[in-house]
């Protein structure tokens, strides 16, 4: 209800809570309201949508559930902080309910009402701000290479597209295999798990922030198994670093058993992480126990089971399950005939294994089987001795149950996969990074360098000497401009984007324009000296590509050999056949070079400082193999070098 007093417009307490709810829901930044306990009690519309939880979710829950970076320490230290200053801005990690991590700054200003202490504040997203201060930074200190930056992000982006696809492989045989999946990384913090985790464990959906850090999940597994204790120890406080294989059975409220199975998760020699394996063991676990009471009842549950299941007598087997037939693919009949175990194993792994009841112990193996039909599979089996439990002819006999975990071992392999290609894209980039700086200095210094002086003394200076500082700018540019025509030509052979169109070529002709173009461009400081054999008037070749490949060879015969000396280039025409020799007096090529000296961004040994990318030799052999042709070396360092370059010519 409104009413005027002394003129203005005046709201009643009721009208002005609303418009305040209003005001602060149209705010873009997510405003939040939490209590000294880290209890969320206020959110606006922002914070709803920037967590992906509903106002009602977000009102159940406390800082730590979204906050993956939370403890009870540091919570304390900040309200200690934010009590004293009466506002405090920092940094953390938030995590959606999709489980999306992203990086926020908090701005929160303290208040005390009606004697409690709450903390308001706003959230805002910085993820986006940080990378996109990156990118410019980079492009600020570039800014004439904008063209290279792109092909650079251009392959960046093809990389990971191929990563993408590749874990979206991963993703779809973690969520078809039959096991539980669980990786934790090198800080303990659960990266991901698979839908079989979250329905073996019961998992509600949104109500539990799966962290090692959330007290609230803690409590949920801790409640959801028969001795917490052995849990806690076993699995939820191992830690991540570790380098030990870890095997353990878990007991549940509800009558099942879970077997969890981890070792760490390697990058080379360093430990990256940890990943477990976990799956329904409650049937094997009912198997043992009906040993102990008698053998009829061990052969019934035995046959109906979908575990695999054989008992081993000196090393031959004297029982299988239907289960374990249909694994192997061998019948019952030439499985009893004198059948050793080991014709089946072709690898296996143990570990001891305490059990946790005091009953003694058994032995966790992971074993890999060649199957009757030749295929490879793995076994997760526990082997335990029935001695006194069951027996064949008054003697002992193993018990071995085996799960397939093969698809698990394939998930493992395709990380691994994974997280090669990711380093290798790493190297790359570092590679290509460095080369881009090192090349782009010196011209880029020349610029900056002669536009100052021009800058300060063009009034001064005489219009020759003006001119001669402009043309040092111009030959920088133009260094510039050829450093990014080849590395726009690698970024096009390397996606595929070149095709070879042979035309009718006067090859005598072709070849002659170029030594004219390049002893114009070197000021005739160097002779080129020009052969020609046979009949070159008529061939079929691409003329640009082979112009590149020409140019190139015979640019870097004049860069590597003293000026005194000259430069051959010899062309031999043949029945179908074209073939190019450049031939100079050059410093060489190390024999340990020239294994290596088409690979991208490889340069010599003996180099010292001549300029050069390391990509002219890797695309000349990319276009001479787009021409199904052939490229030759040799060379003695201090004596020369020759190239012969082979192509395909079917003359009209």
């Amino acid at each position: 209800m409104l009413f005027q007093i002394n003129s203005e417009l005046v709201l009643e307490p009721e009208e002005e809570l609303k418009l305040a709810q209003f005001l602060i829901n149209q705010v873009a930044d997510a405003a939040f309201c939490v209590g000294l306990n880290a209890q969320i009690i206020y959110v606006n519309d922002s914070m709803c949508r920037m967590s992906e939880y509903s106002r009602e979710e977000l009102l159940r829950m406390r800082v730590e559930d979204i906050d993956v970076d939370f403890s009870a320490q540091d919570w304390s230290e900040k309200w200690t902080a934010l009590k004293q200053q009466g506002s405090l801005t920092f940094k953390s990690r938030y995590q959606t309910k999709t489980s999306r991590v992203f990086l926020v700054e908090i701005n929160l200003t303290y208040i005390e009402y009606q004697g409690k202490e709450f903390g308001c504040g706003f959230a805002r997203n910085i993820s986006d701000d940080l990378v996109n201060l990156s990118v410019q930074q980079y492009v600020d200190r570039n800014s004439d290479s904008k063209q290279e930056f792109e092909q650079e992000v251009i392959e960046y982006q093809r990389t990971q597209t191929e990563l993408e696809i590749s874990l979206s492989l991963l993703r779809s045989t973690l969520e078809s295999t039959a096991n539980g999946i669980l990786a934790v990384n090198i800080e303990g913090e659960i990266l991901c798990y698979n839908q079989k985790f979250m329905e073996m464990w019961q998992l509600p959906l949104n109500s539990v922030s799966l962290s090692k850090k959330c007290q609230r999940a803690k409590s949920f597994f801790e409640n959801k198994v028969k001795y917490p204790e052995i849990f806690l120890q076993a699995v939820w406080e191992m830690p991540s670093q570790s380098d030990k294989e870890s095997y353990d059975l878990v007991e549940l409220k509800d009558g099942r058993v879970f077997a969890h199975y981890s070792q760490p998760q390697r990058l080379g020699d360093k430990i990256i992480g940890r990943v477990w394996s976990i799956w329904d063991v409650t049937e094997s676990r009912k198997t043992e126990e009906a040993l102990k009471i008698n053998e009829a009842r061990f052969r019934t549950l035995a046959e109906t089971t979908e575990a695999s299941i054989f008992l081993i007598q000196n090393e031959y087997i004297c029982y299988a399950n239907p289960a374990a037939q249909e694994l192997t693919g061998y019948p019952t009949k030439e499985l009893l005939n004198n059948f050793k175990i080991d014709r089946l194993i072709k690898d296996k792994k143990l570990r001891q294994v305490d059990k946790h009841d005091g009953t003694g112990c058994y032995e966790y193996q992971e074993m890999q089987i060649l199957t009757k039909n030749g295929v490879v599979r793995w076994l997760a089996c526990t082997v335990g001795v029935l001695d006194g439990v069951l027996d064949f002819a008054s003697q002992s006999v193993e018990l071995v149950t085996a799960i397939d975990i093969t698809d698990y071992k394939q998930a493992e392999s395709e990380v691994r996969q994974a997280l090669e290609q990711a380093k290798r894209l790493s190297e790359l980039r570092e590679r290509f990074v460095s080369m881009f700086c090192h090349q782009f200095r010196t011209p880029l210094n020349i610029v900056s360098f002669s536009a100052d002086l021009l800058r300060r003394h063009l009034h001064q200076w005489t219009e020759e000497k003006n001119r001669s500082y402009l043309d040092l700018i111009q030959v920088a540019v133009q260094q510039i401009s050829e450093l990014l025509d080849e590395i726009l030509l690698y970024g096009q052979a390397e996606s595929a984007r070149l095709e070879c169109d042979p035309r009718q070529l006067n090859l005598e002709r072709f070849c002659t324009d170029i030594v004219a173009q390049l002893q114009i461009a070197n000021g005739n400081q160097k002779a080129i000296n020009f052969l020609s054999q046979g009949n070159c008037c008529t061939a079929y070749l691409d003329p640009k590509l082979l112009q590149h490949i020409l140019t190139n060879l015979l640019s870097n015969a004049i860069k590597y050999s003293p000026s005194s000396s000259a430069v051959t280039f010899k062309l031999c025409c043949e029945k179908e056949k074209a073939i190019f020799q450049i031939k100079d007096s050059g410093i060489g090529i190390p024999v340990v070079d020239q294994q290596q000296i088409f690979e991208p961004f490889y340069r010599g040994s003996n180099i010292d400082s001549i300029p050069g990318t390391g990509l002219g030799l890797s695309i000349v052999k990319t276009l001479v193999d787009l021409h199904g042709g052939e490229i030759t070396v040799e060379s003695v360092v201090g004596f020369g070098t020759t190239f012969t370059v082979n192509l395909p010519s079917v003359s009209s």
